[in-house]
């Protein structure tokens, strides 16, 4: 029997308990830092392996270590924890036992496979050359992230490479897809209050409407990307809040909008910002409104370094053949705090399909009616090993 073979078989014979640890977290979601239930989970599955655990990192992360003698490099393998604050709407038997609460991004498919890639690991350490350090970080979904908060604490210690990968509804069951250099966009977020003059709605003249000035003020800002951003430079400017007034017959005084921006290059950033502030100023002052304007970076630019690309692809193409493997893919404006450590250390997070109509898989992370096919888990699982045993 082939390595990869081997591989293969020890993946799907972990799968039913993999599914079932991933299930179980689904319907216990946790939010931000405060994922101690799964990193409990996770930590006692990798104590059950023999590995050297601490937990407590970066608050409430888990780091495992398997230390091969001999070895002289260390390689980092990370799966993200929390899921997140919004409502799941489906019809599964394991749906979210928690409102406002759900995985609604696969964070527990994540976890689950880096819990099974450790078991499948640590039956092959023999043919390992490296040491292997598994991360499970809380807090990806929030600013700041909680990749900062590990890397402070020392998840990346004495680690010189690192891998992540992300289930990904927009590629089929069955492949990967990976990005050369610029992966993922830096999340931006600004939040906004436009202070007019409250007053009855029957007499507006006698009021400064927020309500009215805010709506100009989103489409206003939809002009950003149409008519001051490169049509070659990728970009978005997305309202996602509009809040204001709390009845029928009363203009309230104040409103908050916030909103998102996304983008690769720092000029392009920076334009937006710029844009937003001053849209914003200019409005309100012709309408004798005033505002706040807070702006906060966010992520860094997930990027993923060739080698490690490299190396991703040829892992990728063992496992699911050369023609199942996208690449390059097109890079999205999503974003991942995973760009904290490709910053400090070579890296390459990776996609996985999970597409599958058959299954009515096709709906986009964050939207309330995600879904995964857990039969992609097999395959994530041997990317994290043949990734480790390929050096």
């Amino acid at each position: 029997m082939s390595l990869q073979s081997e591989i293969k078989a020890l993946c799907r014979e972990n799968f039913p308990d993999i599914v079932r640890i991933r299930r179980d977290i689904h319907q216990h979601p946790e939010i931000g830092f405060e994922v101690t239930r799964t990193a409990n989970i996770a930590a006692t599955e990798l104590k059950k392996l023999g590995l050297t655990v601490k937990t407590g990192i970066g608050k409430t992360g888990v780091v495992g270590d398997l230390d091969i003698p001999g070895a002289t490099k260390r390689i980092a393998l990370r799966a993200d924890m929390d899921a997140l604050p919004m409502q799941e709407m489906s019809d599964l038997p394991y749906k979210s036992l928690f409102d406002g609460k759900a995985h609604m991004c696969g964070h527990d498919s994540h976890t689950a496979m880096l819990i099974g890639a450790a078991r499948v690991i640590s039956r092959l350490k023999d043919h390992l050359s490296v040491n292997v350090r598994f991360i499970f970080q809380p807090n990806e979904e929030n600013l700041p992230g909680g990749a900062p908060a590990m890397i402070a604490d020392g998840a990346l210690d004495g680690v010189d490479e690192i891998f992540g990968l992300h289930v990904w509804p927009l590629s089929d069951v069955g492949k990967f897809s990976i990005c050369e250099g610029p992966a993922l966009g830096q999340p931006d977020v600004f939040r906004i209050t436009i202070t007019g003059k409250g007053g009855h709605a029957a007499v507006p003249q006698s009021t400064i409407d927020p309500i009215v000035i805010g709506a100009q003020y989103v489409n206003a800002a939809q002009s950003i990307i149409s008519r001051n951003t490169d049509p070659l430079d990728s970009a978005v400017v997305s309202i996602t809040e509009f809040h204001g007034g709390s009845t029928h017959n009363v203009i309230p005084q104040t409103i908050s909008i916030t909103g998102t921006v996304r983008t690769f290059r720092k000029p392009v950033q920076k334009m937006i910002r710029e844009r937003l502030e001053n849209l914003l100023a200019g409005i309100c002052q012709s309408h004798g409104a005033t505002s706040t304007f807070d702006y906060e970076d966010g992520y860094p630019v997930t990027f993923n370094h060739p080698e490690s690309v490299q190396r991703s692809r040829a892992a990728t193409a063992e496992i699911v053949g050369e023609d199942n493997v996208i690449y390059p893919e097109t890079p999205v404006l999503g974003g991942e705090d995973f760009a904290f450590y490709t910053e400090k250390i070579p890296g390459c997070f990776v996609f996985l399909g999970i597409h599958n109509p058959a299954k009515d898989v096709i709906y986009m992370c964050h939207d309330p009616r995600f879904k995964i096919d857990e039969d992609a888990m097999i395959d994530g699982m041997a990317l994290h090993t043949t990734l480790v045993l390929s050096y």
